[in-house]
Order: structure tokens, then sequence, then C-alpha cells
């Protein structure tokens, strides 16, 4: 979860093409770009590992009517399997209290009610065990600042964290069944590098809550899932891979989290300029490296949080630029990672306070009042893409084929933000039409694709918006026309000959193109 501070991120973008064969080339003296696909091509796995899970803001919002709609809603359009949030022991959940004795009890109905909503709408926890309930805090005034101020320091006893720790992975268990918790994955607290750990020093502190926590899990099913450090900037896997060899602390998976805005000298200590399109995959491949490096070599890699920006810029995630951003991030990020976090799914979110204005650079795909924003269209249209990627040398293009045969690609245009601060910037950025033309041997009989369009008058609620004068408050009618211009637009049938097409892609356009 990104806390809104200057010093919070920066990424590493090495960019993951895989070395393929394939030609696409810009043309001499226009933006055309050549794509010469073989659909018979050996290709290689491409598992959807950007839209298996998704953030949320905190546990307690789980229990609100339109944070469920929303999930419904992504859910529908990715068929996606895991959502994280914070909080799940924040006093607003009631999950720790001491009685007129002064004993430490433990409630769970706040619990049950939140895990219900996902499980009943196909979606799992992938548990974020945090953050300290004040009555067991070593400072129970010592706050995060978000609006909601958790409290973020080590247990004053830690024998009592472990007994919660127990208490709660029992009650779960006793509610829904070894077998389904055992699917689920648990991972410990939050950015610990950052203010979201109270502990001094940073690292040995987390490291006794690291490990206390894992032989907790563990004593309770040897099946269930537990990692971490679940740090900001891609930091600390090496030492504290190394920390886990020496105590002999179970590990499953390693978590770690990086945002597009991140600062080279944040995630790698250089001082290069790392552009945000290429921040993000350039801090997995490094974590990938880390790992391969270290005592666990073939630990599963979990980025479980990762956005455009941690900020809230409105020119960023609340525009079509976050459907090249995103098409782009899949094609660097590809074969390094086993599951990433988009954050958020919803903007039912209070980190930084309620809302005051349904398109203000928050970090969900649907905005408030259930609006779909542009980036929630281009999910819908890369959730299109096969599961093998073939073989094409480009930077603005992916060819992927599904099992039964189909052709699926995506295109895009790629240009940075409009505005880059908290202040909106209204317009459509310069520059020219990227033109494709696409040649697939092998394709059949196929004689027209059909073709989705993600741009600034394809999909694009933010447009709709900014002609009623960007209202803080909608009124009803005003929110049924954003719900109508938000829906990704009806697809085109665009004529096939011999594998043969032409596809424009307007500046920060996303394309879709399925071949059949």
């Amino acid at each position: 979860m990104p806390a809104p501070s200057p010093l919070r991120r920066l990424a590493t973008s090495a960019a993951i093409c895989l070395a393929l064969m394939g030609t696409a080339h810009a043309a001499t003296g226009s933006d055309t770009v050549q794509l010469q696909v073989d659909a018979t091509a050996k290709g290689t796995p491409l598992p959807h590992f950007w839209e298996q899970m998704f953030g949320s803001g905190r546990a307690v919002l789980a229990l609100r009517d339109d944070y469920r709609k929303d999930l419904e809603a992504v859910k529908g359009a990715t068929g996606f399997s895991y959502v994280r949030f914070h909080g799940i022991f924040d006093r607003d959940m009631g999950v720790a209290y001491r009685d007129a004795q002064g004993k430490l009890q433990f409630n769970f109905s706040y619990v049950d009610q939140v895990y219900d909503g996902l499980l009943d709408r196909g979606v799992k926890p992938f548990v974020e065990l945090g953050f300290m309930p004040p009555e067991m805090s070593a400072d129970p005034a010592s706050h995060h600042d978000f609006w909601y101020h958790p409290n973020v320091m080590p247990a004053k006893d830690w024998n009592e964290w472990d007994a919660m720790v127990r208490a709660f992975l029992q009650h779960v268990v006793e509610r829904y069944g070894i077998d389904e918790v055992r699917t689920w994955y648990f991972e410990v607290w939050n950015e610990p590098n950052l203010a979201f750990w109270g502990g001094k020093p940073e690292k040995p502190t987390y490291y006794e809550l690291y490990d206390r926590t894992a032989r907790v899990v563990k004593s309770v099913d040897k099946q269930f899932r537990i990692g971490g450090p679940a740090t900001a900037q891609a930091a600390w896997l090496p030492e504290f891979l190394k920390h886990v060899k020496q105590s002999g602390a179970p590990i499953d998976f390693v978590s770690t989290h990086v945002y597009g805005d991140d600062t080279a000298d944040n995630v790698f200590k250089t001082n290069e300029k790392i552009a945000r399109k290429d921040m993000v995959c350039r801090a997995v491949d490094k974590s990938h490296k880390e790992i391969v490096a270290s005592p666990f070599p073939k630990l599963p890699l979990i980025y479980s949080e990762y956005n455009a920006s941690y900020a809230n810029l409105p020119n960023v995630t609340d525009t079509v630029y976050m459907g090249p951003w995103m098409a782009n991030t899949i094609r660097e990020c590809a074969g390094k990672v086993d599951m990433m976090s988009y954050w958020s799914f919803s903007d039912v979110f209070d980190e930084q306070g309620v809302v005051k204005n349904p398109f203000y650079g928050g970090f969900g795909l649907i905005a408030a009042d259930r609006i779909e924003k542009p980036a929630f269209n281009a999910f819908a249209m890369l959730h299109k893409l096969g599961d093998v990627q073939l073989p094409l040398k480009t930077d603005s293009a992916l060819a992927t084929k599904r099992s039964d045969g189909t052709v699926v690609l995506a295109l895009w245009n790629y240009t940075p933000p409009l505005g880059d601060t908290a202040d909106y910037t209204p317009g459509v950025p310069t520059g020219e039409a990227r033109h494709f033309d696409v040649d697939v041997k092998h394709l059949g009989n196929a004689s027209q694709a059909t073709v989705w369009r993600l741009d600034e008058t394809h999909g694009n609620a933010v447009a709709a918006f900014d002609k009623m004068g960007r209202p803080n408050w909608p009124s009803r009618e005003q929110i049924k026309q954003l719900r109508e211009a938000g829906k990704l637009s009806a697809p085109e049938q665009v004529p096939v000959s011999n594998g043969k097409l032409s596809i424009a892609v307007p500046v920060q356009g996303l394309v879709v193109v399925e071949l059949h």
C-alpha cells in the first residue's frame, strides 16, 4: 500500500523480453510497425500472472456493498483468484480485546463476514498478517499516518501475538475447512522497510516477527503457505533469504512491492533515470535474479503490490495511459514472476481519507460510484490474451495463442502521461497514430479479426467527466452517464486477407485483436 511520500518508491526496469524470433520494426520515415507472426511457431508459456490477484485498501472495507459489487465486476472481467488487503487485525475488525480481568480474548465475527463475502464471489484471501491490535501493541499510541491510523508497532508480549495468529488460523480452518485454507497464502506484515513497521532496528525486529509468525502458521498446518518480507521498493530480499536460511524459519514464497514512479536510488541504489513504463519490470528482474542467487533459488516470486504510480496522479491511473502501460508491463515481466497484485481493484479506499472526487488519481480499476476506469477496460481486454506467447521482437506488441489455436495480439502506442502531479492536466497527448501492418503466417482460413479498442474515444469515462466539468459529487443522472461512457466499446470486425491486416492505434491507445 503506497504511502504518499516522495521517498517511497523506485524501480528497476530491466525489460524482460523473451529473446524471440520474428520481426517488427518502425518503417523509415513513418510510424509504421511491420509485424510478422507465425501461428505455428513454438511459443513460451504465458500464464496470466498479472491478473491472478488484486489488492484493496483494508479489511473492513470488504463489508461495504460497493466494494463487493466492484469485486464482482473485476472477477467477471479477469477471473482473478486472490485479493490482498491490509488490517485483518486492525482495531476496527474487533479481533483482539481484553476482558474485565485484563485477559486477552478474540472475536472473529467481522473476519468471518469479510472472508464469507470474498469466497461467496469466487475469490480467496491472500492474507496479510497485520497490523497490530492496539490492545497488544508495545506502543498503543504509535500509528501510521494513514487516515485510519493502523498501529504499526511490535507486540508488547510476543506470546500474545503468537496466540492470536494461532487462534485466527484455527478459527478459519474450523469455519472454511483445512482443504480450503491450504489454498490461501499468508504473508507476514506489509512494507517493514517503510513507516508500516515500528520495530527498531527494523530488520532484526522484523526477522523476529517473521520467524515467530511463520513457525506458528506451520504449527497449525504444514501445508499452509507462508512468505514475506512484503517490502517496498523491491528491498531486502538477499539479506532476508540469508536470514531465513540461517534461522531455519519456514518459507514458501518471496513477496515484495514496486511502483512505476519509485526511484532508481531507492530500488537500485543508482542515480539513473528509469522510465515509468520500465520501472516495475526492472525491479521484477532484479528480484528474480536475487532469488536465483539465494539459498532458495526455486521459491516463487510474488509482487503483492504494483502499479504505475504510488501517488494519486489523475493523468496516470485514471486515464487511457494505463492501457499501453499495462500491456508493456506484461511484455517485460513475462517469465520472471509467478504472480503480481495490481494495487488496487477498487477506489473503495480511504488511506488518504474519504474520496472527494471520483477521478482523483485513485489506484483502483473502478472509481467511486462503480464507474469503470480505462484501466478496468485494459485488464478486460488483456484477459483475452492466450496462454502461449509467440515469438515477436518489438516493444509495442504481444502475440499469443490460445489452446484452441486462436491467435490474439495486443498492440499499443505508448507515450508518457500528460501530467505527473496531483493536479489533473486535461487534453490529449500529442503524437502520431502508430500503424501496424500485421502478417500472420499459417493462420488457416481466418477471414476476419475482432478488434477491441481503448483510447481517448473508446472506453474512456474520463473524457465524459471532463465535459461535465469534473464535479466532485456527480448527480445520479451524471453517474449513469459516466458508467455508460466507461463501458468497454463494442468490438469491430476487420477483414483479414491471407493472414494480413492493418490497424491504426492512436497515442496512448491499446488494441487487442482476435484472429479467428
